[in-house]
């Protein structure tokens, strides 16, 4: 396990469908001895249904869900857990509600060559997500600025060393901003 001192409550693992979100985030998880969330899991029955469907959420879809995300990430802050959450939190409207001025929770950005990242969720089994709704993920994808951004093509435990490598320099830089 990670030396976690000083090291944000919450990090958000972020990224479209496909990009090892739910792998990186239970890995890096297990490395900082944190709780683990499925962003997925807060999603209201009817957002569900119109993915596996193939339809786009539209905002309005997403504001229900975001709300409970944030909810979760205040109650988890507030309790002192260490959690990773797996989120696509595509838009920056978006991560405004999740992380806003929570200076204790830090953002993880998945990312990789859409080939790559089509090919894994064209190889998924048993996820409500169609393979045909990525391109409407990347099309909403705003990358974010601040973000501890990380290329998905190695294999996970590398992906996790180089985040947790990378989040004792986040932490030194969220402390000289306050």
């Amino acid at each position: 396990m990670a030396d976690t001192a000083g090291l944000p409550v919450v990090v958000v693992v972020m990224g479209v469908a496909g990009s090892g979100k739910t792998t990186v985030g239970q890995r890096l998880a297990d490395a900082l001895g944190a709780a683990f969330e499925e962003g997925d899991d807060y999603h209201p029955a009817a957002n569900v249904e119109k993915m596996r469907g193939g339809v786009p959420l539209t905002d309005a879809d997403r504001a229900p869900w975001l709300r409970r995300l944030a909810a979760g990430i205040d109650l988890w802050r507030d309790q002192g857990r260490r959690t990773v959450l797996a989120c696509s939190a595509l838009k920056e409207s978006y991560r405004e509600v999740l992380i806003g001025g929570r200076h204790d929770v830090a953002l993880v950005h998945l990312t990789g060559p859409e080939s790559l990242i089509r090919a894994r969720v064209e190889a998924r089994v048993g996820h409500y997500m169609p393979a045909q709704l990525l391109a409407s993920q990347l099309a909403s994808l705003e990358p974010p600025g601040d973000a501890i951004t990380v290329d998905v093509a190695p294999a996970p435990e590398r992906i996790v060393e180089a985040i947790l490598g990378r989040l004792g320099a986040w932490q030194r830089q969220s402390l000289q901003e306050e």
